[in-house]
C-alpha cells in the first residue's frame, strides 16, 4: 500500500518541476508519508523559532512525525539566494534541500556518510 505524499505552494514562486514522489519512494519507501510544503521566509522563520528555538530563516526544515511520517518545509526564496554557493541551480538546489531533509527524516545526521548519500541521489536524479 502507498501512503501519502502531498506537496503544496505557500508561496507565490513556482514550484520546480522534480520527482518528489520517486525521490521520497527511493530514499523513505513507499509506506513513510511525507508533507512537502514551499514557503515564504516569514513562515520558515516563525517555524524555526517556534519549533527549534533558532532566529535565522531556514532554507529547509524537516520534523518526524511519527515512524512513518514527516513533515518538510522548504523556503525557496532562501534556496534561490544561496544556490549559487553550492554551484547549483534553483531547481538542482530545491532537488538538493529535499533529498538532504528526506535523508534526515531517514535518521542521518551532517558528516561524510549523509554527504555521499545526498552525492548519490543528486545524480541518480539528474541534479548535479
Amino acid at each position: 500500500m502507498e501512503t501519502t505524499f502531498v506537496v503544496s505552494n505557500a508561496t507565490k514562486s513556482l514550484v520546480p518541476r522534480l520527482p518528489f514522489l520517486e525521490m521520497k519512494n527511493s530514499i523513505l519507501g513507499n509506506r513513510y508519508a511525507v508533507s512537502l510544503v514551499f514557503v515564504g521566509p516569514t513562515r520558515a522563520k516563525k517555524i524555526n523559532e517556534s519549533w527549534r528555538k533558532k532566529t535565522y530563516t531556514p532554507n529547509v526544515l524537516a520534523f518526524e512525525v511519527d515512524t512513518n511520517t514527516g513533515e518538510i518545509y522548504i523556503c525557496p526564496t532562501v534556496a534561490a539566494r544561496e544556490a549559487p554557493d553550492f554551484g547549483h541551480t534553483t531547481r538542482e538546489h530545491i532537488g538538493f534541500l529535499f533529498i538532504h531533509a528526506l535523508l534526515h527524516l531517514k535518521g542521518h545526521d551532517h558528516g561524510d556518510t549523509m554527504e555521499k548519500a545526498e552525492t548519490r541521489y543528486m545524480k541518480r536524479f539528474g541534479l548535479s
